[in-house]
């Protein structure tokens, strides 16, 4: 199966494509809508939900596990994006935006706040594909310098941890540096703990005898 076709996609859209006949704005919203989902299904995209916008879906989200979150926005975008990236934010995927909104002046502010791709109007259902490929490819390249950070920070603090508990060794063992080194080290293999664990270990036994 081919990438984009293994896809799950949650579309966040108005609740209705019936609008009043005499609404032209709606229609054209609904026109666009439709427009892009029939996209979506001719590239084989997985649509497991359309889901409004309304207090459970963080819930509705957490349920469906999508890979790909396809937001179908009326003329408020900026309202519709607040809602989706809250729910998002404690399991980030990837969330493209097709919207008619022509003001981009909060553009900046969406993609700073986790919304991948921003599509404002017009978008032709032959080049749906392409803008979710490089949304996905951009999304899977953003969480891999996220953990890269946090591997690094992670490090930078098990680092701190090792040097306070050598220096509380040194201290209150009379040993260097080295001595204090070779004796967390040793007791990390004995443990079969990580030296960080250990060291951590130390800190609070001194902290609690004080």
């Amino acid at each position: 199966m081919n990438a984009q076709k293994a896809l799950r996609i949650v579309i966040v859209a108005p609740d209705s494509l019936s609008p009043d006949p005499a609404d032209t704005a709606a229609l054209v919203e609904v026109e666009r809508s439709r427009s892009l989902r029939i996209g979506l299904l001719q590239h084989g995209y997985n649509i497991v939900a359309v889901l409004p916008i309304d207090p459970f879906l963080p819930e509705r989200l957490a349920q469906i596990q999508p890979d790909m979150i396809i937001v179908d926005a009326e003329s408020q975008a900026r309202d519709t994006l607040e809602h989706v990236v809250m729910a998002t934010r404690d399991a980030r995927r990837p969330i493209v935006l097709f919207t008619d909104d022509e003001d981009t002046s909060h553009v900046g502010a969406a993609i700073a706040a986790g919304v991948t791709a921003y599509v404002v109007a017009g978008l032709a259902p032959e080049r749906i594909k392409s803008v979710l490929e490089v949304a996905l490819a951009r999304f899977r390249h953003e969480e891999d310098l996220r953990r890269q950070l946090a591997d690094a920070r992670n490090q930078l603090d098990e680092r701190k941890v090792i040097e306070r508990a050598k220096g509380l060794l040194m201290k209150r063992q009379g040993i260097d540096e080295a001595q204090a080194y070779a004796r967390l080290r040793k007791t990390a293999m004995d443990k079969g703990l990580r030296l960080a664990e250990v060291a951590q270990r130390i800190i609070d036994v001194a902290d609690l005898l004080g």
